[in-house]
């Protein structure tokens, strides 16, 4: 079973939660509001009280999921989980930042051997049914340990299909 640590527990980021555990996987979530803690941990996920304690509670290699909004929350946040973790594990920034500064974000963190992995995501509140669309960027990597986890976020069916002929 995959594991993964959540930052970030609004609507998507619980959605992402509740959809990772729906497929078998074991989560592990922190934010600043302690409520949407306790109703995740109510439907299975592992609570955690602090960034610290998040990571004490992953096994390694860590894969922690940043999903908060853009802007200097997110810088604030990858810094902080950075600190807290270790070289080999990985951060995945699931907000809508602006591309370079999740380059810089990539190289601050790598320096410490801390993969980046940035992955738009969008799906919204129909995400936690219809799976999200994730938007993976990792440079020079393929996705490594996180890529089972990403991959339980796709959609199970195809809702159309496009002719690729059909743009010529």
């Amino acid at each position: 079973m995959a594991q993964l640590g959540m930052v970030g527990l609004g609507r998507m980021g619980a959605n992402l939660v509740r959809r990772l555990m729906r497929d078998g996987h074991d989560c592990v979530v922190y934010d600043v509001n302690p409520d949407p803690i306790k109703e995740l941990a109510g439907e299975g996920a592992t609570g955690a009280s602090s960034l610290k304690e998040l990571a004490e509670k992953l096994d390694a290699p860590r894969a922690v999921w940043v999903m908060v909004p853009a802007g200097e929350i997110t810088e604030s946040t990858v810094k902080e989980v950075a600190e807290v973790l270790d070289k080999g594990d990985a951060i995945i920034d699931g907000g809508n930042s602006y591309y370079r500064d999740d380059i810089r974000r990539a190289k601050m963190v790598g320096e410490q051997g801390v993969d980046y992995i940035d992955c738009g995501t969008s799906g919204g509140v129909f995400g936690l049914d219809r799976g999200f669309c994730l938007m993976i960027r990792r440079p020079g990597r393929s996705g490594g340990a996180a890529r089972s986890d990403l991959q339980d976020h796709r959609p199970r069916r195809r809702v159309g299909r496009a002719d690729p002929r059909a743009h010529r």
